[in-house]
């Protein structure tokens, strides 16, 4: 689980005016290339971010779903980047002596993604979202977007998601195959080595 945090010199309103405002999302997010549209009812819970990632010509799209919405302390994201996966991301926001304290907590909850060695994932996780809070602070620092009467949470938006599953059962299943499968194979090769010497 990759946790990264910044403080900003704004208010933790400046923040949600960003991320509510679904246009800005590839402004900020690293990775994410280009908006194709954005539900009316972002960023409620249920509500979608059509996007893409990549560089052209290269470029997959995608949806992110709105999980949590409660400004001005906490948005709950899961993002899907297939082939890789999908990842669950928090934003958490917390007033500041010089403006307000933002962390990122990001770890994969499906695909791929998911089977990458948490230390290879967080390492990856953490440089990306380090540039990801830079933009979000130049962003919100600059006074960019604002919190409509639209965008006030619902009780459902308040409602923390359940739990993200990463399959982990899943996981050691694949990775108990792989494992006898490159067991098996070694002890062929070993074989073979030793009836033809």
């Amino acid at each position: 689980m990759s946790t990264n945090a910044r403080t900003l010199k704004c208010s933790p309103d400046d923040v949600f005016a960003v991320v509510g405002e679904g246009w800005y999302f590839p402004t900020w997010v690293v990775g994410a290339s280009r908006m194709r549209d954005v539900d009316d009812t972002w960023p409620h819970v249920g509500s979608h971010l059509h996007h893409s990632f990549g560089v052209w010509p290269a470029l997959i799209n995608d949806e992110t779903t709105s999980l949590q919405w409660d400004p001005p302390r906490r948005a709950v994201m899961q993002p899907k980047g297939w082939p890789l996966g999908e990842a669950r991301v928090v934003l958490d926001v917390q007033p500041h002596r010089k403006g307000c304290r933002v962390t990122i907590v990001e770890h994969a909850v499906r695909g791929p993604g998911a089977l990458v060695p948490s230390i290879v994932m967080d390492t990856l996780l953490h440089i990306r979202n380090t540039e990801t809070l830079r933009r979000l602070a130049y962003m919100a620092e600059a006074g960019a977007g604002a919190l409509s009467p639209a965008m006030s949470p619902t009780d459902v938006d308040r409602t923390p998601p359940k739990r993200a599953s990463k399959g982990t059962f899943r996981r050691l299943v694949i990775y108990a195959g792989i494992t006898a499968a490159a067991v098996t194979i070694a002890r062929r090769i070993v074989s073979r080595r030793i009836a033809g010497s």
